[in-house]
């Protein structure tokens, strides 16, 4: 019989799971005393590693002064002040400001609602409709799931949020025709900077450029999608910065606490700041029980003052570059098709007949986790604080993995 416990993104009739019990570093363990390294960072996640106790120690801190308390009107927190104050100095746009969440989905779910809004509140109510691309993942609540390009994650939930038009990736031609008939309905175009889950998909050279352009040709939001992207994965602390681009509002959420507490949040950029301040009477009737939650705010500044103290982003691109060396090699000798990357991100196509699946659970056997983007794409994520010699084991796994598959 399964356990009590419904899990996602799992057939629920499924009755054996790895009980992970502990983490230090780029290392879990699991309820039998096997170590893995975790080549996933969790979930796209775990920028600082497993197990830091200056983490440990600032949270602690926290809950004793403020366990938690409510944003809502007329009510802050030094916390969150302090890491929005944090974050907007280190963001992609300048004279920003910072709405928190406590995920990447009600993130994604909070930058629609802010460009529809702001868009009323310049006076446009007819700008509703939100573009997105073919393969793009924007969370799993009904905005971010309706958004998205990845149909087997909306299929046999009912009907999806209107107002969206899918095009297809990289594709700046199929935007631009979409935008020329539909542009003065658009609130904003919502991409990815690289696309994540749906396989690690940097875009093709200038097509993000191109969206900055085609959003300001037809006067609507850019919303850059950073919640795997951002907080140090490329190297930068968002990935806008990475590819050279300007957006309106960038989500984020999962590397700026290295989930250590849940948190996420959306950056405001200046073009909806100047609509939604434009009439004092106007009320913002948006937010969530945990916005703010001052715990988490601690969790996230302690978590971007190791990575800006230890010099992690730089550290993400050598792991890049590590990676890039040794997953080439294997492309190189015919182990596997290809490989996608940007900093240290990677989707690791297999060869043909290969199932990601199968080569995951080879991998988990040789003490590696990695994540299946069935039918044929691994996945790599991993911490920043991972070492030379555990990257070296993640590309001799994955080797001898899909050797044997």
């Amino acid at each position: 019989m399964p356990s009590d416990l419904l899990h996602p993104f799992a057939p629920p009739s499924k009755e054996q799971f790895v009980t992970i019990v502990s983490g230090r570093g780029a290392t879990v363990t699991d309820d039998h005393g096997n170590d893995y390294i975790d080549s996933m960072g969790s979930l796209w996640y775990a920028n600082i590693g497993h197990g830091n106790s200056e983490m440990a120690d600032a949270v602690n801190a926290q809950m004793r002064k403020l366990e938690a308390y409510h944003l809502f009107d007329p009510f802050t927190n030094e916390p969150s002040e302090q890491l929005a104050t944090k974050i907007s100095s280190i963001a992609p746009m300048p004279n920003s400001r910072v709405f928190l969440t406590s995920s990447g989905s009600e993130a994604v779910d909070t930058a629609m609602k802010l460009a529809r809004v702001a868009m009323g509140q310049a006076g446009h109510p007819e700008r509703t409709i939100i573009v997105t691309r073919v393969r793009a993942y924007h969370g799993v609540t009904y905005g971010g799931m309706s958004a998205q390009g990845l149909p087997l994650n909306q299929a046999g939930f009912g009907p999806l949020l209107p107002g969206i038009i899918n095009v297809p990736a990289d594709d700046i031609e199929a935007m631009a025709s979409v935008m020329a008939e539909h542009g003065h309905e658009v609130a904003a175009i919502m991409t990815e900077p690289v696309q994540g889950a749906g396989g690690v998909w940097p875009p093709v050279e200038g097509y993000l450029v191109g969206l900055e352009r085609l959003a300001r040709q037809h006067g609507c939001f850019l919303i850059a999608d950073e919640v795997i992207c951002g907080f140090g994965r490329l190297g930068t602390w968002f990935g806008s910065q990475y590819f050279g681009i300007e957006p309106d509002l960038v989500t984020f959420a999962k590397g700026v606490s290295s989930g250590y507490i849940p948190l996420g949040g959306v950056i405001v950029g200046h073009r909806v700041r100047q609509a939604l301040e434009s009439d004092p009477s106007f009320i913002l009737r948006h937010g969530f029980t945990y916005s703010g939650h001052p715990v988490a705010a601690v969790a996230g500044l302690t978590n971007i003052n190791i990575i800006e103290r230890d010099g992690l982003r730089g550290r993400a691109l050598h792991i890049g570059e590590r990676l890039s060396a040794g997953f080439g090699a294997l492309v190189a000798d015919g182990i596997v098709a290809e490989v996608r990357s940007a900093g240290a991100v990677f989707g690791v196509r297999l060869n043909d007949g290969v199932e990601a699946i199968s080569v995951r659970n080879a991998m988990l056997s040789k003490g590696v986790i990695t994540r299946a983007i069935p039918p044929s794409t691994l996945t790599f994520c991993p911490p920043f604080v991972t070492t030379d010699d555990q990257l070296d084991r993640i590309v001799d796994a994955l080797a001898s993995s899909a050797t044997s598959a």
